[in-house]
Formats: structure tokens, sequence, C-alpha cells
């Protein structure tokens, strides 16, 4: 048993570089689309124009030709990792004055069994209620989550095993928690993040003052995707949820702090 706990984000991986050559490829395609349709950007410009936001009509084509240049160049260096096809979807997203989501993964390793209850007070309750604090978390699951509901039961279960002289799991589809205790292996969830609702495009709103639609737009700074700052915040989400059901175990074993 560790007598350390620690936080570890997992990376995004990916299967065959080729899946992402080929997004990226996809990603390069549309946005030549993208130049090549006069009409639509055109109609954006002109609107900028008419509302004398020459600064926001100059910035929009300044990020259309550096979202070109950045996949240009990603297609010949050959340098395609998922981290750039993230970055080139998060620019396209700015380009057309709107914004993406995510989702963060969190895996807890060094946990040993027994941690948590088996009802309010269950370790997937601590977490997700402490994630759940975090703004724009829409969703959180553990271990194969909604996945689990297309499975069977002998395909969802977690064969035990002993290994190195420890009791351990084939599997890990419960995320390394059963019944809201953990079993000592690792604890992995996911958190949903929504796309920031602060963009730049007109969208539709009602007047409260004068009881009338209407529409809106937001100006100033706004970040076209909130996932990569909410990395940390995941992290002490977790790690605060699970200091509060390790230290509630250890007073109920009588263990001083």
């Amino acid at each position: 048993m560790r007598k350390k706990t620690y936080l570890k984000l997992v990376d995004y991986q990916t299967e065959q570089s080729e899946k992402h050559l080929n997004e990226v490829r996809s990603i390069h395609k549309e946005m030549r689309g993208y130049k090549h349709d006069f009409h639509h950007h055109l109609q954006t410009l002109k609107g900028q124009l008419e509302a004398g936001e020459i600064e926001r009509a100059l910035a929009y084509i300044e990020q259309l030709d550096t979202q070109l240049m950045q996949v240009d160049t990603l297609l010949k260096t050959g340098n395609v990792s998922l981290d750039a096809i993230l970055s080139a979807k998060i620019a396209q997203a700015k380009a057309e004055q709107d914004s993406v989501g995510g989702v963060i993964e969190c895996v807890i390793e060094g946990l040993p069994a027994g941690i948590g209850d088996p009802m309010f007070g269950g370790l997937e309750n601590r977490i997700a209620r402490t994630v759940f604090a975090i703004p724009a978390v829409k969703g959180v699951e553990f271990g194969a989550g909604f996945a689990a509901a297309r499975l069977r039961g002998s395909e969802n279960n977690d064969p035990f095993c002993v290994e190195n002289g420890k009791i351990v799991t084939k599997t890990n589809h419960c995320g390394g928690i059963l019944g809201g205790i953990s079993n000592g292996m690792p604890v992995v969830f996911r958190a949903a993040f929504k796309p920031t609702p602060s963009i730049s495009r007109q969208q539709d709103s009602v007047s409260l003052s004068r009881m009338e639609n209407t529409t809106l737009v937001i100006h100033g700074r706004h970040d076209p995707c909130i996932v990569p700052r909410a990395v940390p915040c995941v992290e002490a989400a977790a790690a605060i949820a699970v200091l509060d059901a390790w230290m509630g175990r250890k007073k109920e074993l009588g263990y001083a702090f």
C-alpha cells in the first residue's frame, strides 16, 4: 500500500497517429472551405463594419489567416498530435466567434481500499459534489460511466485476482469505487465542461424592461474554451474530496492526525 496519495492528470492519448492526421486534414479542408466562402465572410465583415466595429473585423480576418497557417504548418512538418488538433479546433471556434467545451479526466492513484461510505457519504458522492461546484461543469462520470449502461453485467463486472501478493481487479470499469467505497484500484472520473456561453456571435435574447424579443452581442475578451484553465480546478476539487474522506475514515478508526 502506498503511503502517499497523489493525483495525476491522464493525458489524452491517441490510438493511431493516422487518425489524427486525417482529422487535421479534415479541419484543413473545412477551413479552406471557409476561406472561399466569400458570402459567409463578407456578411460577417459587413455586419461588423456597419456597426463601426473595425477592430473586430480586422481581428476576424487575422484569426482566420492564423488558423490556416497553423494547420498548413502541421501538414508540412508532419508533427501532428492530439494537442495540436485540439488547439486547432479551439482556434477554429474562436475564428467563428464561437466556443467549445470538453472533458477532463482525472485519476487518483495510491488510495487504499475502504475509503468512503455506502450511502450519502460515498466517495463518488463527495467527489461529484465538489467537482460540480466548479462553474461550467455539466456532468461527472466514474469508470466506464454512461458507457456501462450499454454493457451486460458479465462485461461490466471487474474480476478480482491476486497480483504480487495484493488483491486487484483485472479491469476497472467501476473506476476504483464499489458501493461508494474505494477498492484499492485507481479512482477514475471525468468531468464534462460546457462551451463558454459568452461568445461574440449575435444571439437571440429578451428585454426584461420592454418585455420583447431582442438580440445580444457580448463585447470584450472571452475564452473560446475554458477546459485548459479548469484542469487545476478539477485536481484541487478531487484532492479536497479525497482528503475529506480520508480524514473521516481515520477519525472512525480513532487515529490521530
